[in-house]
């Protein structure tokens, strides 16, 4: 563990989750998450299988444990028509294939936080969206009481698009979600004026029903690792801010 006193910090680099993670990562979510994902999401990740991932390690460590992860962040390619914003890119209907990364879970160990990682993790994401020319955004949803992953997201300058009620499910409980995007690409906040006229624009064109937002239809789902759901079920204690 860190000496939050010691003037020697870490020497921090990321790099892919690879297959080899695979018992440190199932036991960090264990630590820091109340979800007990499925095995099948962590083979997913470290095979990356549907899913781009990135891992801190710490290498000025002397031990044989220097390559072991001690954060990390899963992410998944969302086509944007399948995403619970996509009115907000309704704008530019001339593009079907446009795309965005949904951040599915960050975590950064207790003795390394504070120093970072979590911020560079999330960098590495916007750059990796950014470097993709039909991707509009990274986004992601943080359970309304969470200040703390709020206070972060916002330092991160990702938007606040919406509130989802209902979104989690928590030992017979339900709480609300807050959406957060950071838009890459030329992707627009719904509040930009450009944006906006061409919402109008959209909307005066086609007869297809913009009423009730693909978000506001979905039905509740008790799968953890599909991110179009527009509800969580959760089961634990607590929902943490890891980051």
């Amino acid at each position: 563990m860190l000496d939050p006193r010691s003037e020697i910090y870490p020497t921090i680099e990321y790099r892919p989750i690879q297959p080899s993670d695979l018992e440190a990562l199932e036991k960090i979510h264990l630590a820091l998450f109340p979800i007990r994902y499925e095995r099948e999401f962590f083979l997913n990740v470290v095979n990356g299988h549907g899913i781009v991932s990135w891992g801190a390690v710490d290498t000025s460590r002397s031990d044989d444990r220097r390559d072991e992860i001690i954060g990390f962040v899963t992410t998944r390619m969302i086509a944007a028509k399948d995403s619970e914003i996509e009115d907000l890119f309704r704008y530019n209907s001339s593009r079907k294939d446009l795309t965005l990364v949904y951040i599915l879970t960050l975590g950064v160990v207790d003795s390394y936080r504070n120093l970072g990682i979590a911020s560079s993790l999330v960098r590495e994401v916007v750059k990796y969206a950014a470097s993709i020319s039909n991707c509009r955004g990274v986004y992601l949803h943080v359970i309304s009481y969470n200040q703390p992953a709020i206070s972060f997201y916002k330092k991160m300058l990702f938007k606040l698009v919406r509130r989802l009620p209902l979104f989690y499910y928590i030992r017979g409980q339900h709480y609300d979600s807050y959406l957060f995007v950071y838009y890459v690409n030329g992707g627009r906040s719904p509040c930009s004026p450009l944006a906006f006229v061409k919402m109008l624009v959209a909307k005066f064109w086609t007869k297809e029903d913009h009423c009730n937002p693909r978000w506001a239809r979905c039905q509740e789902s008790n799968t953890l690792l599909s991110p179009q759901t527009n509800k969580r079920i959760i089961s634990g204690d607590n929902t943490r801010c890891h980051v």
